[in-house]
C-alpha cells in the first residue's frame, strides 16, 4: 500500500489531532461570542464569511472532536494520554457543540434543523457517556459529570433556541386559544321556538365597544431629551405585538389605531429608534438564545451550569496530576477557565441585555443597569468602536447603476470564468456596487411621505357613515396604500406620466431608475452636491439615492423581491446588452495594437475604468438625442424585454415638467416604489435580512405596519352581543 503521507507527519498528527481539535474548538467560541452579533450591524462580506466559516467549522471541530475520544486514540502514549483525561475533556466538546448565546442559527433556515439539533444532541451524549463510563474506574469522574451536566444545559438551550425560533412552531406560539364566537345555534333556536310559538320576538345587536377613530388625530408632542430605556420598552412592546408579521399574523384594529397613535406622536428620529430596538429584538428571538436564557428557569440554569464549570476547575486543581503530561495539564486549564470565561461573559452580557432591562419592573434598577452598562464595557472607550457597537443595524444602504454597469464591463473570458463558478453575482458585487449612510434626513423625509398616506387613508375611513360608504372609502384606502407611482402622479395632476406606472413592477422600476439617471445628469445635478449644512435634502439627491437603491435590490436581492420582481433579471440584461450596443455605436475601431493593450490591461484591471460623471453625462445626452416618436416595441417587438428607450421616453416626459415640481414628483414616486416593494416582499424575506446587517426597505415595511398601511389588519369590531328580545 503506498503511503501518500510521509510516516513521520502521521506520527504527528495521531499524537496532536485531539490536542489541536479541543484548542481549535474552543478559540471558535471565543470569536464567536465576541463577533457573532457584529453582524447584524454591518453587511460587509468579508465579517459575514468569517462568522458563516466559524459558525460552521465550529460545529464540525467538536463533533470530530467527540470521534476522536470516542475512538479511544488506542495507539498513543498512555503517559501522554490517560482515559481519565480523554473522559474529562469530552464534556467540553458538549459545552462547544451548545455554541455561544450571540448565535445559534446563522440563517433562519438553520432553525427549521432544530430535530436534526435534537437528534445530534442524543447522539453526542450517548458518544460522551460512552466514553465516561469506559474510563471508570476515573479519578476525575466527579468533574466530570459536573461538566456533563454543564454540556447538556447548554446544547438543550441551543436547541431549545432553535425549536422557537423555527417559523412553524413561532407562529404557533402566538396564536390565540380558538374561538368559536357565541353560541349562534342555542339562540336561533330559542329565537324559533319563540316563533313557532306566536311570541313576538326580535334580535338586537350590541356591537362591542369599538376605538374611537378620532383618537390617533393627535398632535406631535415637543421634542424631549432622548430616553434610551423608554425606547427600549416602546420597542419591546411593540415587538410582542407586531413580530406576528414575520409570519404572516393578522391584526385587530384596536392594535393598530394604538399604534398609529403613538408613531403619529413621533418625530421620525425617534421612530426609526423605537422601529430598530423593535427588529432587534426580532434579531435575537430568530438567531440567539435571548429567548431561552430571559426567563427565571433559564436565569437558574444558566447559573448551575456556570456553578458546575467552576466546581469542575476547584476539584482539577487539587487533583494529583504526577501521570499527565505537561501540555495535557495546560490544554485542561486552558479548556476550564476558557469555559468558564465564556460563561461569565455570558452572563455578564445577560444581565446587561435590553431583554433584562425591558423586564424588569423597578425602573430604579432599569436606569443602573443602563448606566452601569454604558460604563463598563470597554468598547465605550475608543469612539469608533462606540459607534459601531451603539447601533443596532449598519445604517448603510447599497446603490447600484446601470448606467454605470454597462460602461465598466469585464474581460468577457474573465466573466465567463466566473460564471462557471458560481462567482459572477459575488464579482458584481464587489465591483458595482457602493454603499451609502443613511442620513436623517432621508429617513425623515421616507416617514413623512408614510405618515402623510396613512393620514390620507385615514380620513377616508372617517368619512364613511355606512356599509355602502364604507366599502368604496376602503377601497380608496386601499389604493393609497398600495399605490406604486400611480397615487402620487394622480394627486399631482401628472396624468401624461401614469402609463409608465400601469406596467409590471420590475418594468416599471428599471424604467423609472433610467430616466432619473437621465434626468439627474441632463440636469447637471452631478456638479451641484447637497450641502450638509442645509436641512433639507435635496429631492434630486434623495431621488438618486433610493433609485439606485431599488435596482439593487432587484438585480443584487432577487430572492428579496420575488414577490414583485416578476422577469426583472432578465429584463436587466436585455436593457444592459441594448445600452451596451448603444454605447458602442460610432467608435472607430482600434488597431490591433491597441486591442492587444486593452486586454493586457482588463486582465489585470478586470475591466474597463470607472467612468466619470462626464462621459456618464454625454452618453445620457446622446440617449436623450434619440427620436422616441414611435413606441420601441412597435419597432422592435417583443422579444427583447429592454426598456432603455421607453425609459427615455420617461425622461422626456419628466422633462416637460419645471425642474422643481419634476424631482419633487420623483422623489415621492420613488418613496412609493420603496412601500409597495416593502409591503409585497414576503415576510422572512425582511426576517432573513437582519441577519446580514438589515436593509432600510425592512424599516419602511415596519413602520407601514405602524401606520397601519397594510391588509394584516382583518379584526374590526370584535363579537356582536345579540340579545333576544321578546316583545309583551
Amino acid at each position: 500500500m503506498v503511503n501518500i503521507f510521509p510516516k513521520d507527519l502521521k506520527e504527528v498528527w495521531d499524537d496532536w489531532n485531539l490536542r489541536g481539535a479541543v484548542l481549535v474548538s474552543l478559540s471558535f467560541q471565543i470569536l464567536l461570542i465576541f463577533c457573532a452579533s457584529s453582524r447584524k450591524r454591518t453587511g460587509n462580506m468579508i465579517m459575514t464569511f468569517i462568522i458563516w466559516s466559524v459558525y460552521l467549522l465550529a460545529d464540525w471541530v467538536a463533533a470530530f472532536a467527540v470521534g476522536l475520544i470516542a475512538n479511544g486514540n488506542k495507539e498513543c502514549d498512555k503517559q501522554v494520554q490517560s482515559d481519565d483525561l480523554l473522559a474529562f475533556w469530552a464534556p467540553f466538546l458538549l459545552l462547544h457543540l451548545g455554541g455561544p448565546d450571540t448565535i445559534t442559527a446563522f440563517a433562519l433556515e438553520d432553525n427549521e434543523l432544530w430535530l436534526r439539533h435534537l437528534l445530534g444532541l442524543v447522539i453526542q451524549l450517548v458518544a460522551v457517556g460512552y466514553v465516561f463510563l469506559e474510563s471508570i474506574p476515573n479519578d476525575l469522574w466527579i468533574p466530570t459529570s459536573l461538566l456533563l451536566v454543564a454540556g447538556i444545559i447548554k446544547y438543550a438551550e441551543r436547541t431549545r433556541a432553535l425549536y422557537l425560533a423555527c417559523l412553524g412552531n413561532f407562529k404557533e406560539s402566538m396564536l390565540p386559544p380558538p374561538d368559536a364566537g357565541p353560541n349562534y345555534a342555542q339562540l336561533m333556536e330559542e329565537y324559533s321556538s319563540n316563533h313557532r310559538s306566536n311570541v313576538p320576538v326580535e334580535i338586537i345587536i350590541a356591537p362591542e365597544k369599538r376605538a374611537d377613530p378620532f383618537a390617533s388625530l393627535v398632535p406631535k408632542k415637543a421634542r424631549a431629551e432622548r430616553n434610551h430605556i423608554s425606547e427600549m420598552e416602546e420597542g419591546y412592546k411593540f415587538y410582542k405585538i407586531f413580530r406576528g408579521l414575520i409570519v404572516e399574523l393578522m391584526f385587530s384594529f384596536q392594535e393598530r389605531n394604538d399604534s398609529r397613535t403613538f408613531f403619529f406622536e413621533l418625530y421620525s428620529d425617534r421612530a426609526f429608534r423605537v422601529i430598530e430596538v423593535e427588529l432587534n429584538f426580532m434579531y435575537d428571538a430568530l438567531y440567539t438564545k435571548m429567548v431561552v436564557v430571559n426567563r427565571k428557569i433559564g436565569y437558574f440554569l444558566r447559573f448551575i451550569c456556570t456553578g458546575c464549570i467552576a466546581a469542575s476547575l476547584k476539584l482539577f486543581a487539587s487533583y494529583h496530576k504526577h501521570n499527565m503530561h505537561k501540555f495535557d495539564i495546560g490544554v485542561s486549564y486552558a479548556l476550564l477557565i476558557g469555559a468558564l470565561g465564556l460563561d461569565v461573559i455570558a452572563i455578564i452580557k445577560l444581565i446587561f441585555s435590553d431583554w433584562t432591562i425591558v423586564l424588569l419592573k423597578n425602573s430604579t434598577a432599569k436606569r443602573w443597569i443602563y448606566r452601569t452598562r454604558e460604563k463598563l464595557f470597554f468598547y465605550k472607550l475608543w469612539k469608533p468602536c462606540r459607534s459601531f457597537f451603539d447601533r443596532r443595524w449598519c445604517n448603510n444602504i447599497s446603490q447600484y447603476s446601470l448606467i454605470r454597469y454597462s460602461l465598466r464591463e469585464r474581460f468577457k473570458w474573465y466573466n465567463k470564468l466566473a460564471e462557471v463558478f458560481g462567482l459572477k453575482d459575488l464579482l458584481d458585487e464587489i465591483q458595482y456596487k457602493k454603499t451609502m449612510k443613511v442620513e436623517e434626513k432621508v429617513k425623515e423625509f421616507i416617514f413623512q411621505e408614510l405618515e402623510e398616506k396613512a393620514q390620507n387613508a385615514q380620513k377616508a375611513e372617517l368619512k364613511a357613515q355606512n356599509e355602502e360608504q364604507k366599502a368604496g372609502k376602503s377601497r380608496i384606502a386601499k389604493e393609497i396604500c398600495s399605490g406604486r407611482g400611480d397615487w402620487i402622479l394622480s394627486q399631482n395632476a401628472c396624468h401624461s406620466l401614469l402609463w409608465s406606472v400601469e406596467k409590471e413592477f420590475d418594468e416599471c422600476l428599471l424604467m423609472w431608475h433610467i430616466a432619473t439617471e437621465l434626468c439627474y445628469y441632463k440636469d447637471g445635478k452631478q456638479n451641484n452636491p447637497n450641502d450638509e449644512k442645509e436641512k433639507e435634502l435635496h429631492p434630486w439627491l434623495l431621488s438618486k439615492l433610493l433609485s439606485e437603491y431599488m435596482l439593487y435590490l432587484l438585480v443584487m436581492r432577487p430572492t428579496m423581491m420575488s414577490a414583485v420582481a416578476g422577469i426583472g433579471q432578465i429584463r436587466f440584461r436585455d436593457t444592459c446588452a441594448e445600452a451596451k450596443k448603444f454605447f458602442r455605436r460610432g467608435q472607430p475601431e482600434p488597431s490591433w495594437f491597441k486591442k492587444f493593450c486593452e486586454q493586457i490591461r482588463k486582465v489585470f484591471c478586470m475591466g474597463q475604468s470607472k467612468p466619470t460623471d462626464t462621459e456618464i453625462s454625454d452618453y445620457c445626452e446622446k440617449l436623450l438625442l434619440v427620436d422616441t416618436v414611435v413606441k420601441p416595441i412597435e419597432v422592435k417587438g417583443d422579444r427583447s424585454k429592454s426598456v432603455l428607450f421607453d425609459a427615455c421616453m420617461l425622461a422626456k416626459d419628466l422633462e416637460k415638467l419645471n425642474e422643481k415640481k419634476r424631482w419633487k414628483i420623483m422623489s415621492k414616486v420613488w418613496v412609493e416604489l420603496l412601500s409597495y416593494a416593502a409591503s409585497h416582499c414576503r415576510a422572512s424575506a425582511h426576517a432573513q435580512q437582519l441577519s446580514k446587517g438589515g436593509e432600510l426597505i425592512t424599516f419602511a415595511w415596519l413602520l407601514m405596519a405602524h401606520f397601519g398601511l397594510g391588509d394584516q389588519f382583518r379584526i374590526e369590531e370584535g363579537h356582536a352581543r345579540a340579545k333576544l328580545i321578546v316583545s309583551k
